[in-house]
């Protein structure tokens, strides 16, 4: 279940790496082309994925997972053989229905596999495979990128789900199915509300947050939500029940993991850029050059449940965001420094999803019984996607506000300003240095916005975690 989730997180994180070869590829593509042959997949994951894991609770979780994973290796063979973009975006949004269904049933399979004394423990090597899964993306992209095309990375891609495929089938356990009516409106009006925010979060780095397409979106998304809510509290069995959310530890550890992967993939989003253009990396050395993030994770995150036995879910978490934000705030810091202090930073930072990821996973599958173990799954993977797409549209945003602040003033007063290094350097080959540099401050102002809203975050949720916990009490 650890590989499955890694695979599904990772390829987020994979094909941010392959945009300058597929922008420079036959397929001929726009910058709005690239913009959604990235987030195609995240939109279709992230408004599918909770109702996937209420389907797989009713139809059967490893069926659901095996069906998932055999549509994802489609959807990634449909990309590596598209003719053109419209094919590709075909492929893409087939793959995030795959991935839909794979990640919230990975959690219900774990749950029911797991005796009840084990399961903090499952979830918390779960979480920690998560977080490793945007790095795995990061170094295997990198690695088969260097080594073929962007097409070999879809190819690759679809091998590894069949291998995985026929792994899980061989090992996985059925669970129970549970006979519950599928909530066909609240659904569809969930899916739909989802979509609009993410197009409305995806188009503001683009369209500007004022604009009317980003305006638009967000309005509908919130008529969408106020109905779903209104629909959801009138069925017998609702898709989610909003009225969980009057649960103080839920409520916290939805906005938490929200908050979590908000501040990884703001990270990774600047940090890819950051070691090719102000450190000069390879595409493979920036997959690797991440890598000291995950040695907390891989090190000690099997006693992270112990931790949070002696000192409690509030005094976790508050160490986590705390390292998070300060990781976040040294990174900006060591951008220009040697590599080790760089490297140093991130391992701060890992540290501070080594303690978050699996105690906020574990009070989410708390809040819910077992037997709506997808449900869980779904919630605590729409949460990470809605962070994870929230993160890059931030952080991307002051990242390009700062950059074009900094350009030389022969490349500001061109109209239109160039918003990338790409197009910076084409209009003004000998201001290189200048450029980078440029880049590098927006940069860095990125990293310092993202550690204060990782703070100031992170502070709710751990205000909400102690709520929760009083309640408990009562």
């Amino acid at each position: 279940m650890s590989v499955c989730t890694a695979l599904v997180v990772g390829f987020v994180a994979a094909i941010n790496l392959a945009v300058p070869e597929l922008a420079a590829s036959a397929l001929r593509p726009t910058s709005s082309d690239l913009l959604w042959i990235v987030d195609a997949y995240v939109v279709i994951f992230a408004c599918l994925v909770i109702p996937a894991g209420a389907a797989g609770d009713k139809l059967g979780r490893k069926g659901t997972l095996l069906t998932g994973l055999a549509v994802f290796a489609a959807g990634a063979i449909v990309s590596a053989t598209a003719p053109n973009v419209a094919v590709m975006l075909i492929g893409r949004a087939v793959t995030g229905l795959g991935a839909a269904c794979v990640l919230p049933n990975c959690v219900g399979i774990l749950l029911h596999a797991t005796a009840p004394e084990r399961r903090t423990h499952a979830l918390a090597v779960w979480a920690a495979a998560s977080g490793i899964g945007g790095v795995v993306g990061n170094v295997g992209g990198g690695a088969v990128l260097t080594a073929g095309s962007w097409r070999t990375l879809f190819i690759a891609v679809a091998v590894t789900a069949a291998a995985c495929l026929a792994w899980a089938a061989r090992s996985a356990p059925r669970s129970p199915r549970h006979e519950r009516t599928l909530d066909l409106p609240g659904t569809l009006l969930f899916v739909a509300a989802v979509v609009a925010l993410l197009i409305g979060i995806i188009e503001g780095p683009e369209q500007g947050w004022g604009s009317a397409v980003v305006l638009t979106a967000f309005a509908v998304s919130v008529v969408l939500g106020v109905s779903w809510v209104l629909v959801e509290l009138r069925v017998a069995h609702p898709m989610l029940d909003p009225r969980l959310f009057r649960n103080p530890g839920l409520s916290s550890a939805s906005l938490g993991m929200t908050v979590v992967f908000f501040g990884n993939f703001g990270l990774f989003y600047v940090n890819a850029s950051l070691l090719q253009y102000g450190r000069g990396f390879s595409v493979l050395q920036t997959g690797l050059g991440i890598m000291p993030l995950t040695i907390p994770l891989l090190v000690g995150t099997r006693y992270v449940p112990s931790l949070i036995r002696r000192f409690g879910a509030a005094a976790t978490l508050a160490v986590a965001f705390l390292l998070g934000s300060a990781g976040l705030i040294w990174l900006s810091y060591a951008s220009t420094m040697a590599y080790p202090v760089y490297a140093a930073a991130l391992v701060v930072i890992g540290l501070g999803i080594m303690l978050a990821a699996p105690c906020l996973t574990a009070q989410i599958a708390s809040a819910l019984p077992v037997e709506r173990a997808g449900i869980a799954g779904g919630l605590q993977s729409a949460t990470r996607e809605l962070g994870s797409a929230l993160g890059v549209a931030v952080v991307g945003t002051i990242l390009t506000a700062g950059f074009t602040h900094s350009l030389p003033a022969a490349l500001q007063a061109h109209s239109p300003v160039p918003r990338t290094v790409k197009e910076a350097l084409t209009l003004a080959p000998s201001d290189h240095t200048a450029i980078s540099q440029a880049f590098t401050h927006g940069a860095d102002t990125a990293l310092r916005a993202a550690a204060l809203i990782v703070l100031f975050a992170g502070a709710l949720v751990v205000a909400g975690a102690r709520r929760g916990r009083e309640a408990a009490r009562l």
